[in-house]
């Protein structure tokens, strides 16, 4: 199990920027896939950005272009820069932590950030 600790959301004009971070509580670079997904209200939880093994990013094709997943190992943490924001991404952003071990993954999440963006 890792703990995480998620800050940065909040109220921002559409259009506006936020940045969200992702403190784990284990290095990170030993965390096989870091994640940030959303859930709005009445709506199932989905993935927004992924980053793997440190290395590779996914991205859902709704922020593609408008958001960056990026990790600090010094700090053990993951960060999502959401750019040109819209009314539609407003949600409660969680930070997923997977680790695998002899095929069977854990996964661990954060508390969760609300982000409200304003139209």
């Amino acid at each position: 199990q890792v703990q995480l600790v998620e800050s940065g959301g909040g109220l921002v004009q559409a259009g506006g920027s936020l940045r969200l971070s992702c403190a784990a509580s284990r290095n990170i670079f030993r965390i096989n896939a870091m994640g940030w997904y959303r859930q709005a209200p009445g709506k199932q939880r989905e993935l927004v950005a992924e980053i793997i093994n440190g290395g590779s990013t996914n991205y859902a094709d709704f922020v593609m272009g408008r958001f960056t997943i990026s990790s600090y190992n010094a700090k053990d943490t993951v960060y999502l820069q959401m750019n040109s924001l819209r009314s539609e991404d407003t949600a409660v952003y969680y930070c997923a932590a997977d680790l695998w071990s002899g095929g069977v993954r854990t996964r661990s999440w954060g508390q969760g950030t609300q982000v409200t963006v304003s139209s």
